[in-house]
Order: structure tokens, then C-alpha cells, then sequence
């Protein structure tokens, strides 16, 4: 038996795909049509929208705040930081055990 409620395979669009159907919205197409003619969840298409209308770009990384850049950043350095600790605490214990 097949489950009623399938999950829809996620599928990717490119730049040029999601820039014409904002533009189609933009010129006066209605969304719900839209959604219908190309076989797009609701929630893809408004989050194409919010992002064309913010950076006019639909990467991810285009369209984080400057608090979700910071995190990213803090984390890098954190990784970094904690990778040359245990660097330090290999080389003190080398130098340790030749001293003895």
C-alpha cells in the first residue's frame, strides 16, 4: 500500500527558473496561478519573492542576516581555535616526555 500523504521529492531550480516566475508575479500573474501552472509549493514560491525583493539574489548565503554571518564566522574561529589547542597540548606533551 502507498502512503496517501507522500512527501514531494525535492527538486532544484535555477536562478533564471525562479527570477522569471517572481517577474510573472511581479506583473500582476496571481500567485495561486502561478503555483498551479508550474507545480510549486506555496512557500517556495513567497520565499523566491522575499528574497528577489530583499537582495534581488536567491542564494542562501545572499540573503542571511548579519547575525546568521557572525554565527558562521564565530563558529569557524571556534573550530580553528580548538584545533590549535590540541595542537598546543600534543606539542606540550612531546616536549614533556623529552625533557624527562
Amino acid at each position: 500500500m502507498t502512503n496517501p500523504i507522500s512527501r514531494r521529492e525535492k527538486r532544484s531550480f535555477s536562478n533564471e527558473f525562479k527570477k522569471q516566475r517572481v517577474m510573472l508575479y511581479q506583473n500582476g500573474k496571481k500567485r495561486a496561478d502561478i503555483v498551479t501552472e508550474y507545480d510549486l509549493t506555496k512557500s517556495a514560491l513567497d520565499k523566491w519573492i522575499k528574497q528577489y525583493q530583499t537582495t534581488g539574489e536567491f542564494t542562501a548565503q545572499a540573503n542571511r542576516r548579519a547575525q546568521e554571518n557572525e554565527l558562521i564566522a564565530l563558529r569557524k574561529e571556534n573550530k580553528r581555535l580548538l584545533m590549535e589547542n590540541d595542537i598546543l597540548k600534543q606539542a606540550a606533551l612531546i616536549i614533556g616526555r623529552k625533557s624527562n
